[in-house]
């Protein structure tokens, strides 16, 4: 049983990921983004098919679902094959 006078539970920082890692940003409509690096306390994020990085809150972020990760390297994959990024 808690009572209000208990200290705060610490929430652990989420730990960072490795360059590259695909993560979905919660906070923009589940879009799937690339991990690039750091940023402050923000995260940067990079569109899977290239374009203009964003910053995400790391708490706003959460590994993809096996679903959503086949859709994003699909996209990837399909962009390459069309010369949209390299």
């Amino acid at each position: 049983m808690s009572s209000k006078d208990d200290p705060p539970i610490e929430q652990k920082p989420p730990q960072v990921p490795t360059r590259g890692t695909l993560l979905v940003d919660t906070s923009r409509r589940d879009q799937v983004g690339e991990f690039r690096g750091t940023a402050g306390p923000y995260w940067s994020l990079r569109p899977v098919c290239g374009g203009t990085e964003w910053e995400a809150e790391p708490g706003n972020v959460r590994p993809p679902s096996p679903m959503e990760r086949l859709r994003a390297e699909t996209a990837r994959c399909n962009a390459r094959s069309a010369g949209r990024i390299l």
